[in-house]
């Protein structure tokens, strides 16, 4: 798996986790929706993601190769 799906697929289980969370415990969990879109929104202008630095420092692949 490349770091690209991996930060698509923490950031899909992030939201779906806060709108459960939202759902059964409390409604300030949205704020944690809200925090994942800024911060997707934000990567998408300056290319900055801090999950995408660590996931690098762990040594995984950016891109498969063609």
């Amino acid at each position: 798996m490349t770091i690209d799906r991996i930060v698509f697929a923490v950031a899909g289980t992030m939201i779906l986790l806060s709108v459960l969370l939202t759902h059964y415990v409390s409604p300030v969990w949205m704020w944690l929706s809200v925090f994942v879109g800024v911060n997707m929104l934000q990567s998408a202008f300056t290319g900055f993601c801090p999950l995408v630095n660590i996931l690098k420092a762990l040594g995984l692949k950016e891109r498969q190769p063609a």
